[in-house]
């Protein structure tokens, strides 16, 4: 299966009218977002990660720093933001300068496979939004993450990669052709959080929801098909086609589920 861009073309063309636009009607309220994250979700997570002002977050996977820059402004906390896509910190940053929130938002480069360039408990909380399936060594990444929490810090993170049912080697091949992923199965997730040493909260299931942001980011993308090929190109926008429509088709028929993990240190 041909690899499809959407982390760069998303990020790199993030102040076009088009690209805002299919994020409006995909999500109802524009983070600059990539994920499966409804806007419900997105304004409970402060609440189940305790954000307060003066609290310190790690995010990783901050992508274009929408929504890192969003807790910023409506909580008052400081934030470091680490992504491995050039064109997605290039965009935070500049978001950051552009809404003077440099003092209390930050965002680098970063392959968080490897060790955290942190130091022990240095947050009060990290979130993760749909970004731990790009990223190989798991329970080696919980552990660090575990490492950088503060003691009774939490942690969030999703995983709309959940083996629920029969998935063919095609479909595997389309829904992996945006980037590397690992496919887990169900209760793995779990396993791999208490091994790392947390103590699980809750594990809810969001499946539904993915399914949803699937079908409307389709839809709204399908809409706007000249001026996005203009940008993409013909093949790259078929294949973004492909891939939604492939999530939503698995998330609906929940043959791949989306869990979302809450966990204390």
């Amino acid at each position: 299966m041909p690899e499809v861009d959407l982390y760069n073309s998303s990020y790199g063309n993030y102040a076009l009218d088009v690209y805002r636009e299919v994020r409006l009607e995909t999500y109802g309220e524009d983070f600059g977002q990539t994920s499966w994250v409804t806007i419900e979700e997105s304004q409970e997570i402060p609440r189940l990660l305790g954000i307060e002002p003066g609290t310190f977050v790690l995010e990783i996977g901050c992508g274009s720093g929408g929504y890192a820059l969003h807790l910023v402004e409506t909580r008052d906390c400081h934030i470091v933001g680490l992504d491995l896509n050039h064109e997605g910190i290039h965009t935070a940053n500049g978001l950051a300068k552009q809404k003077s929130l440099t003092a209390l938002a930050s965002f680098r480069e970063c392959d968080v496979s490897q060790t955290l360039p942190f130091a022990d408990e240095t947050f009060h909380a990290v979130l993760a939004n749909d970004v731990l399936c790009h990223i190989p060594r798991r329970l080696s990444l919980l552990s660090e993450i575990r490492r950088v929490l503060k003691t009774g810090g939490r942690m969030l993170f999703s995983d709309a990669l959940v083996i629920g049912g029969m998935v063919s080697k095609e479909e595997l091949g389309i829904r992996s052709s945006i980037g590397p992923y690992f496919f887990l199965p169900a209760g793995e997730n779990e396993k791999l959080i208490e091994g790392a040493g947390f103590q699980l909260l809750e594990s809810r299931d969001t499946t539904e929801q993915a399914a949803s942001i699937a079908g409307r980011w389709r839809d709204a993308r399908k809409k706007r098909k000249a001026a996005l090929e203009s940008i993409e190109g013909e093949a790259n926008f078929s294949g973004l086609q492909r891939f939604l429509n492939c999530v939503h088709t698995l998330t609906s028929e929940r043959r791949l589920l989306r869990h979302l993990y809450i966990a204390r240190k």
